[in-house]
């Protein structure tokens, strides 16, 4: 998925879970609640105890809430 990063002019691209667990853990611009529940559900899926679906989900809630936005044609 894509994120554009408004502060920054630009996009980044996170192709894997690897990515958005660092992103959420160590270059996140906020830090609240729908960011600690990404990082379970990642931490989930990658000791897979969850689906896949479940981190993008809290994925992109976390993006939202951190005024963050995702590319239009990987929100669909």
């Amino acid at each position: 998925m894509t994120i554009f990063l408004p502060s920054e002019g630009r996009t980044k691209k996170i192709t894997t879970i690897e990515q958005a667990h660092h992103w959420l853990k160590k270059a996140w611009p906020v830090s609240d609640h729908r960011r600690d529940l990404a990082l379970e559900q990642i931490d989930a899926v990658m000791d897979c105890l969850a689906p896949v679906d479940a981190a993008r989900v809290a994925f992109l809630a976390a993006v939202e809430t951190a005024g963050l936005k995702a590319e239009p044609s990987i929100a669909a």
